[in-house]
């Protein structure tokens, strides 16, 4: 038996409206919000009394999904948001945008910071990270040239 897709990628917040505004405005639409608690909740997290508001933001293509989790309860233990990129972990989730200047341009406005420069992979790919909402490491690629549905540009070469 095979994987058969990735489900989503989680990210734990302080802010859910400040993290909702920001990834609407990277493109990503709110597909629900909902508190979640009980006992299937603590079974699967292995936090008893666990209680966290969720929002489930998707992709533009429908193909991904990032869930986003305030804790309520048990405080949160650690805060991994200002590591480098070089940390064990977590490191970055990757969007691809059309246009980078443009998104960066219109997510500065939502505190977003870059953390290097906008740089050029061969003539496949402009390539940053950011730090956005409460320092979360942010990547944004935009492929350049001509490109089909879902062709893998490293494949090319």
């Amino acid at each position: 038996m095979a994987v058969m897709r990735m489900d989503n990628v989680g990210i734990v917040v302080e802010s859910m409206d400040a993290a909702i505004e920001f990834f609407t405005e990277l493109g990503l639409s709110i597909e629900g919000r909902a508190p979640v608690e009980g006992d299937w909740a603590d079974g699967v997290t292995g936090l008893r009394g666990m209680r966290v508001e969720i929002a489930m933001m998707r992709t533009p293509d429908g193909h991904s999904r990032l869930e986003l989790s305030r804790f309520l309860a048990p405080p949160v233990v650690a805060d991994h948001r200002r590591t480098p990129v070089n940390a064990l972990g977590y490191l970055r989730v990757m969007f691809t945008v059309d246009d980078i200047d443009d998104t960066l341009a219109r997510l500065s406005k939502r505190g977003a910071q870059l953390v290097g420069e906008v740089v050029q992979y061969a003539d496949m790919y402009r390539l940053c990270y950011i730090r956005g909402p409460e320092g979360i490491l942010i990547g944004l690629a935009q492929q350049l040239g001509q490109q089909t549905s879902r062709e893998d540009p490293m494949e090319r070469q």
